[in-house]
């Protein structure tokens, strides 16, 4: 079985990687070129690049950003935030992303996943989910579904996703701890690696993530100090968790 994964996540607006609490509250944190290349050179097993205006802005993902990016680092990647057809999915592709995030795109027009998966390949897939109270959110957390998280997360695994990205508004940013609930919820609901994400604070959130699903994602515990992530995967170690030994992923 796969080794549970740490995944630092940058959400990008208007060219700078920012971060709020609950999806709203956004700040500047920081550059996302330079950042990628920090978290890669302090072991990160992969990256996640989550343009979150690009879906209410009506346009595509920055697609020169993610070429800076793939020319920096040297771990798989994967960018989401305005992906509404094959086309674009793509373009990230051959600008130099691993996979594609999709969400409400998807939402709008379930069929997109089984497109984008025959495309590209399931494994290149990733459908975001983000919930409140259980229920999806469209359009950054904006617009009320009336859809399950653990209906959804299953009508995409039949549809051809290779992973789903859960992210809980409510714990968003909060440092307080993942939704372990919900994540277990749609974790049992389907065979797909789950990557949690959503309220990290301590080693111990990190850890209890791990023990329902596959991933974890990482933002407002690392953005202020990237050489966190090094001494947080030891500490991951020390208390049992299996997690990868690889350290200094650089282009």
């Amino acid at each position: 079985m796969p080794l549970p994964r740490l995944i630092p996540c940058l959400d990008v607006a208007a060219g700078r990687v920012v971060k709020g609490v609950n999806f709203g509250g956004l700040r500047d944190v920081g550059d996302p070129v330079a950042l990628a290349a920090a978290y890669a050179e302090h072991g990160a097993d992969e990256l996640v690049f989550l343009d979150v205006k690009a879906t209410l802005e009506g346009r595509r993902t920055l697609i020169e950003l993610v070429r800076h990016v793939a020319e920096q680092v040297a771990i798989p990647f994967t960018v989401g935030g305005g992906v509404r057809s094959v086309a674009d999915a793509a373009d990230l592709l051959d600008a130099g992303a691993d996979k594609v995030g999709v969400n409400s795109a998807a939402l709008a027009r379930p069929g997109l996943v089984t497109e984008l998966a025959n495309r590209l390949g399931r494994q290149a897939v990733v459908v975001a989910i983000d919930a409140q109270g259980g229920l999806v959110r469209s359009r950054a957390g904006t617009t009320d579904t009336g859809l399950r998280a653990v209906d959804w997360a299953r009508e995409a695994e039949d549809r051809g996703a290779g992973e789903i990205l859960l992210t809980s508004i409510d714990t968003d940013g909060t440092r307080a701890g993942y939704d372990l609930e919900l994540t277990a919820a749609v974790a049992a609901a389907v065979d797909l690696p789950i990557i949690a994400s959503g309220g990290a604070g301590t080693t111990a959130h990190v850890a209890a993530a791990l023990d329902v699903a596959q991933a974890a994602l990482l933002a407002s515990i690392l953005h202020e100090r990237p050489s966190r992530l090094t001494e947080l995967r030891d500490e991951l170690r020390a208390m049992g968790v299996p997690v990868r030994r690889e350290v200094a992923h650089v282009a």
